[in-house]
């Protein structure tokens, strides 16, 4: 295991000093055990952030916790889809609901009734059992966690309606969201044992969370010339919400200041190089907090050690194999842009991808033969070749680095072992059976089977590839969520599913679409669900009521998810159409060109004929290859050299996983990103610690909240009616001529010839 407690200072959040935690913290008592203090977690963040003492007797499913929770889950997931079409799509994390809601719990507490219904039976309650509590704000949060992530199975509506313009009704897409969805308790059930109760698995992004409970809910004075945090939370809020009308709608090139383009507007290498938005953004920063936190999520929250694996790996593809692979002109890079997510001629022209599909949504491989060979920019081939390596990477790295402690844990999964003070602490209560996750498992996979078998002309997928997907989901959740849980990376299965369907199940877009959301969606919904039980173990949820919340939250996120993008389909004018879209527009839906762009390259054309033996990228997959040999050189050098500490910090799947975002994400992203990372995780942490510890994760949730109540009060008020500005500055990157190819004799509307 990595040796987090001498080399990983970077997500620990000691807010209260150990004394200062005697005197004022609910959570201590002077009867707290040396024992217990000998049984806390090895992890020194976890130590020093997460509480060691349980007080069972605060209630915990109250009305406060249906109403608030229901409130924050709709909320955060209307806010997080509703973004998601857009050219910046803000992640909105549970940590703006988490910090919203306290004021809201402690206004409910006071003005509630007291009274008690049904007293002295069995059903006695009350609408208020008392203060706001901690833990019925952490069932709160759960709710809100399960609106945060936006549900995958939504780009297969996106994908089937808006591009390929076929036929799918809402109650099919809503049931194929729903199962994804849910397929994934079935995995966190089985997963437990192994990614919950070890105090090795932390998950560095719960210690965000549980910080910030233990700062909403100890009393805090405020110190002179300070601010409390939630009064630097109102602040911040104000100043994020008031900052955003200039990026989201006054000046949108504060998205992506490409500097370089300035000085040289007639230049196709000077714009390649310093694009944001279509090139290597060489010098550009985005100035808009949508731009910097819309893919890889709040650069607040990362450890310093995952942040350098993300730069170096960004680093490597961005600056080093792309230029060298576009400038040889491997794979006629010279024919088409730099960095693109389309698809493209042997000339550089669009595909005409409507031409290649026959009336039954299958390829017309006749009018195949006539387009020709499909091909892609030098970058998007490159994030294949770096999808390859690292899905071999974090098997080997799993099996190197936390082979020997999962199979200890194999080995004693049925034994009474050595359980640090969190996990004794959570068997006083009454826990799930394994049952009730096996039995919505099974239902669940029937209920898909049925589905697919009866909608197959919408669908296409078979009862077998629906049995395939979830094998392929239940083998990498356990490699993946070791990953996860310590480096605050997951490495997605998106491009392994697509290509096994792809090669089993040629010419069917759809199918591939669906295989490639039930084989990967699932496994992060279980790791989703994993991370919130984990959360839960922290702050001491009882079991039963942690699975309930995550179920409800779970089904209310699934309909509002799928309601909000069928509204925006159907009352934003050209969704989703760059051509047709007026320019500046935000609704360009990166990630959905990503999605339908793959669903052509695996599903409707195949792998055989673009990355196996008819195609031309078929080297990439060596890439294979080098994924599983890098892990290796890292453990031989640790080994060799065990005083290094640096050298076990690399980790593999973490450093090739980092660009697994882009596209649809751009190198503007990235740098805004990686600076904000490394001033707070490495120079805030070690410089400014006090500072640090009080207002870096407020300030994250802060700015989440401020951009999105006005980003939707900005489209409420002026983008449903069509007000906008048309001057200079909303022109997102002014860099026209990175799009351009540079090959002799090319011919694309608006560039240069050769």
């Amino acid at each position: 295991m990595i040796d987090h407690e001498e080399t990983q200072q970077d997500i620990s959040a000691p807010l209260i000093d150990k004394q200062k935690e005697k005197e004022t913290s609910p959570h201590y008592s002077d009867d707290v055990s040396s024992s217990s203090q000998s049984e806390n977690s090895p992890i020194e963040q976890v130590a020093l952030t997460v509480p060691i003492t349980d007080d069972q007797s605060l209630p915990v499913v109250t009305f406060r916790m249906w109403v608030l929770g229901t409130l924050a889950c709709i909320l955060l997931s209307f806010l997080n889809q509703f973004f998601w079409f857009r050219r910046e799509p803000l992640s909105i994390s549970s940590i703006s609901a988490q910090i919203a809601v306290v004021p809201l719990g402690h206004l409910m507490a006071m003005t509630i009734p007291n009274r008690v219904f049904f007293k002295e039976r069995k059903f006695e309650c009350t609408l208020n059992p008392g203060p706001f509590n901690v833990k019925e704000h952490v069932l709160i949060t759960i709710f809100a966690n399960s609106g945060a992530g936006n549900p995958y199975a939504i780009h297969i509506v996106s994908a089937v309606k808006v591009f390929y313009k076929r036929k799918l009704t809402f109650w099919v897409s809503f049931i194929v969201v729903l199962t994804t969805q849910v397929l994934g308790f079935g995995w966190a059930g089985i997963f437990r044992k192994y990614l919950v109760e070890p105090a090795a698995m932390w998950w560095p992004h719960n210690l965000v969370q549980v910080s910030l409970f233990r700062a909403l809910h100890e009393k805090e004075e405020r110190a002179k010339n300070e601010f409390t945090r939630n009064q630097f939370f109102l602040i911040a809020f104000l100043c994020s919400f008031a900052y955003y009308v200039f990026p989201g709608y006054l000046f949108p090139m504060l998205s992506s200041l490409s500097w370089l383009c300035w000085i040289f507007p007639t230049s196709v290498l000077a714009q390649q190089l310093g694009s944001g938005l279509h090139g290597l953004g060489i010098g550009a920063i985005g100035l808009d907090w949508s731009s910097i936190s819309s893919y890889l999520g709040s650069p607040l929250a990362s450890p310093w050690f995952a942040t350098a694996n993300i730069a170096a790996g960004y680093f490597l593809i961005m600056y080093v194999v792309t230029p060298f692979m576009y400038w040889s002109n491997v794979y006629k890079a010279k024919t088409f842009p730099i960095f693109s997510d389309g698809l493209f001629t042997s000339d550089g022209q669009k595909y005409n991808i409507s031409a290649i599909i026959d009336p039954n949504f299958h390829i017309d491989f006749n009018a195949y033969e006539h387009e020709g060979p499909l091909y892609l920019s030098t970058f998007f081939s490159m994030t294949y070749a770096f999808s390859f390596a690292c899905l071999s990477a974090t098997v080997v790295h799993v099996f190197l680095f936390h082979g020997r402690d999962l199979w200890q844990l194999s080995k004693s999964a049925f034994q009474e072992k050595k359980m640090d003070i969190h996990t004794k602490l959570m068997r006083k209560y009454k826990q799930v059976p394994e049952w009730w996750f096996f039995s919505i498992l099974l239902v669940n996979i029937a209920a898909t089977v049925v589905v697919c078998e009866y909608y197959k002309s919408q669908l296409q997928l078979p009862w077998w590839g629906v049995l395939l997907a979830c094998g392929l989901a239940f083998f990498f959740t356990l490699p993946v969520g070791v990953i996860t849980a310590t480096t605050n990376q997951t490495p997605g299965l998106n491009v392994i599913t697509e290509y096994i369907i792809g090669y089993l199940y040629p010419g069917y877009p759809v199918a591939n679409m669906c295989f490639k959301v039930y084989g990967y969606i699932s496994m992060k919904q279980g790791l989703t669900f994993l991370q919130d039980l984990k959360l839960g173990h922290y702050m001491k949820i009882p079991p039963r009521a942690m699975f309930m919340a995550q179920v409800v939250g779970t089904l209310i996120s699934a309909l509002v998810h799928l309601g909000t993008a069928w509204w925006l389909m159907d009352t934003v004018p050209d969704i989703c159409d760059r051509a047709l879209l007026p320019p500046g527009s935000p609704w360009t839906c990166p990630g959905d060109h990503v999605f339908y762009d793959a669903s052509v390259i695996w599903g409707l054309i195949g792998p055989q004929r673009i990355f196996g033996n008819l195609g031309h990228y078929s080297a990439l997959n060596w890439s294979f290859l080098f994924g599983a040999i890098a892990p290796v050189i890292v453990w031989i050098a640790h080994k060799t050299f065990p005083n290094q500490q640096w050298i076990r910090l690399i980790t593999v799947p973490v450093l090739l996983a980092g660009i697994m975002n882009m596209p649809p994400a751009t190198s503007v992203n990235y740098n805004s990103w990686i600076i904000i990372a490394f001033l707070s995780g490495f120079v805030g942490y070690r410089y400014y610690r006090n500072l640090w510890s009080r207002h870096n994760y407020v300030l994250s949730g802060a700015l989440d909240a401020g951009l999105a109540f006005m980003g939707v009060l900005l489209y409420l008020c002026l983008g449903m009616e069509h007000v906008r500005l048309d001057w200079w500055g909303s022109d997102a990157d002014r860099c026209p001529l990175a799009k351009c190819p540079t090959a002799e004799g090319i011919v694309v509307k608006g560039c240069p010839i050769f």
